[in-house]
C-alpha cells in the first residue's frame, strides 16, 4: 500500500509540472494548445540523447525545458504572425514534433536508459541520501523540482509581464490600450507553458528510465483534468491556483490508481482517463449553471 501511495505522489507531482503549463494555456490564455502532446515527449527525447552522451542529468532538465519553450514559442508565432487559428496551430506543432522527436532519438521509438545516470541515480545523489530515505528518494527529488517550478511560476505571474499575460486571456484590448503587443505576450505565455511540459517529460523519462514516442499521448487530457479538478474543488478558497492544480493532479492520479487497483486492466487506462475527464467536465458545467442560476 505504501508503494502505491508513493507511486501516486511521484506520478502526480510529475504531471503537476505539466499541468502548470496547461493551466497557463487553458485558464490564463484560453488557448487550446494541443502541441503539449508532443512537447512532453520532446523533453524526454532530448533528455534521452543527452544522458546517452554523458551529459549531466540536471543540465538535461534545463536544455529540455529550453527546447519545449522554443516549440511553444513557435506555436505562438504560427498563431500570431501567420494568423492560423489557435487549435490548428497546436495541431500543426503536435504533428510536426512527432517526426522531430523520432529524429532526435535516431529513429528509435523506444529507448531504454537503465545503464545511464539520471537525476535519481548518480554518484552525488546516492551519497547524499541516507539508506533510511532510499525508498523516498525519487519522490523527494520530484517534489523538489515541482516546488521550484511552481514557485518560479508564482513569482513570474506577480511581475509586470505576468500581469500582462493574465490580461491577454481576459481582454486583449486592455493590453493593446497599454501600448503592448498582445501577440508577443501570447507567444511568451505559450513558451513558458510548453517549457514546463517539456520539463515534466524530462523528469518522467528519467524516473521511468526509458523514452517512448507515444508517452505524450493524452497529455492535454491529463493536464486539463488536473486543472479542472483542482480549480473547481478549491474554487474560492485561499489556495493559490497553482497549488490547486498540483493537488488536482495528485487527485487525478489517485483516481486512476484506484481504478487499476480494484481490478481494471492497465490497458484500459485511456478509457479510464476519458471517463474521468468526462465526469469532471459534467460536474464543472453543472456548477457553473448553478452559479448562474
Amino acid at each position: 500500500m505504501e508503494q502505491l501511495i508513493i507511486g501516486v505522489f511521484e506520478q502526480g507531482f510529475i504531471y503537476a509540472v505539466m499541468a502548470l503549463g496547461v493551466y497557463i494555456t487553458y485558464k490564463i490564455l484560453d488557448f487550446p494548445d494541443l502541441s503539449v502532446d508532443s512537447t512532453f515527449p520532446l523533453g524526454a527525447a532530448i533528455t534521452t540523447v543527452l544522458l546517452m552522451n554523458g551529459f549531466n542529468p540536471v543540465l538535461s532538465l534545463i536544455l529540455s525545458t529550453a527546447a519545449g519553450a522554443a516549440a511553444g514559442a513557435l506555436t505562438g508565432i504560427i498563431h500570431v504572425k501567420f494568423r492560423v487559428r489557435d487549435l490548428l496551430s497546436g495541431i500543426i506543432m503536435m504533428t510536426g514534433l512527432y517526426t522531430i522527436n523520432l529524429r532526435i532519438t535516431g529513429g528509435s521509438a523506444n529507448v531504454p536508459l537503465f545503464n545511464y545516470h539520471t537525476i535519481f541515480n548518480n554518484d552525488f545523489i546516492n551519497k547524499l541520501f541516507p539508506e533510511a530515505l532510499e525508498p523516498y528518494k525519487t519522490l523527494i527529488i520530484i517534489a523538489l523540482i515541482m516546488l521550484i517550478a511552481k514557485l518560479l511560476l508564482d513569482l513570474y505571474l506577480k511581475t509586470k509581464s505576468g500581469f500582462l499575460l493574465r490580461a491577454v486571456g481576459d481582454n486583449e484590448k486592455i493590453v493593446t490600450s497599454l501600448a503592448k503587443d498582445s501577440g508577443f505576450v501570447k507567444i511568451v505565455g505559450l513558451s513558458i507553458a510548453n517549457g514546463l511540459v517539456a520539463l515534466a517529460g524530462s523528469v518522467m523519462c528519467q524516473q521511468q528510465r526509458f523514452f517512448e514516442i507515444s508517452m505524450g499521448t493524452g497529455t492535454i487530457v491529463i493536464g486539463l483534468a488536473s486543472v479542472i479538478i483542482g480549480t473547481n474543488i478549491f474554487k474560492g478558497n485561499l489556495l493559490k491556483a497553482t497549488t490547486a492544480v498540483i493537488i488536482g493532479s495528485v487527485i487525478y492520479k489517485a483516481c486512476v490508481a484506484a481504478a487499476i487497483e480494484i481490478g481494471l486492466d492497465s490497458q484500459d487506462l485511456k478509457l479510464i482517463t476519458a471517463i474521468l475527464f468526462l465526469v469532471i467536465l459534467i460536474i464543472s458545467m453543472d456548477r457553473k449553471k448553478k452559479v448562474k442560476a
